[in-house]
């Protein structure tokens, strides 16, 4: 079975969204991200995977109240590699397969989830990935567990980290690549995310309330 990690930082305990913040303010950035998050756990949650966990950045970050509808996972210490390596092998170990989400790309398609845990539910080596048209990813997952070194060998955060960690994970199965999407880092980046929103055919709650805010948005500007 598979489960899936969202990864989240804490609104006044972690900085947050910073290159939107610069250009749409602090308190709408932050407001952005937890709708974005909400929105990533509901469509998670509809994949029907085996369990939805909120990857918490912070030690004392647990207790915040948007992460308390679903179980908590610590993100732990060291760079992004070494924390996703941590998320990633914990769920493996529980579950089986483990997807890593973000909360920074609400416009996925749930059934996409649903895909990929098919494709991590067998019980040879896999792995997927949904690249990032920045250059990033949205997503990964895979089926087994993976030495730490891999995902520390990653430059993270930039044009080249999807080409980069797919060749860091070269040679450990097979792999099925998923649609690319917008992650949003920047006020430019939320016209191409509620024009993904648009493009979803069977948008959930969430995701049509975070499209809406976006429109009523534009339309102030």
């Amino acid at each position: 079975m598979t489960a899936a990690a969202i990864f989240v930082k804490t609104p006044g305990l972690s900085p947050l969204k910073t290159r939107l913040a610069r250009d749409i303010g602090q308190a709408k950035a932050e407001r952005w991200y937890l709708q974005a998050a909400a929105a990533v756990a509901e469509l998670a949650q509809a994949a029907g995977l085996d369990a939805v966990y909120w990857a918490v950045a912070e030690a004392n970050g647990q207790s915040y109240p948007a992460w308390t509808g679903l179980p908590c996972l610590p993100q732990g210490n060291g760079k992004l590699g070494a924390r996703m390596a941590r998320v990633h092998n914990t769920l493996v170990a529980r579950h089986g397969a483990s997807l890593l989400l973000g909360a920074d790309a609400p416009q996925i398609d749930h059934e996409w989830l649903r895909g990929a845990s098919q494709w991590l539910d067998k019980p040879e080596a896999r792995l997927c990935l949904g690249p990032a048209r920045d250059g990033g990813f949205w997503t990964f997952g895979a089926n087994l567990v993976i030495d730490q070194v891999r995902w520390c060998s990653v430059n993270y955060s930039r044009a080249d980290t999807c080409s980069a960690f797919k060749r860091a994970m070269s040679g450990l199965g097979v792999w099925q690549i998923l649609p690319a999407l917008t992650d949003v880092d920047e006020a430019g980046d939320l016209t191409a995310m509620a024009a993904e929103l648009t493009n979803l055919t069977s948008p959930l709650p969430r995701q049509r309330q975070l499209l809406t805010a976006q429109r009523e948005s534009q339309a102030e500007d």
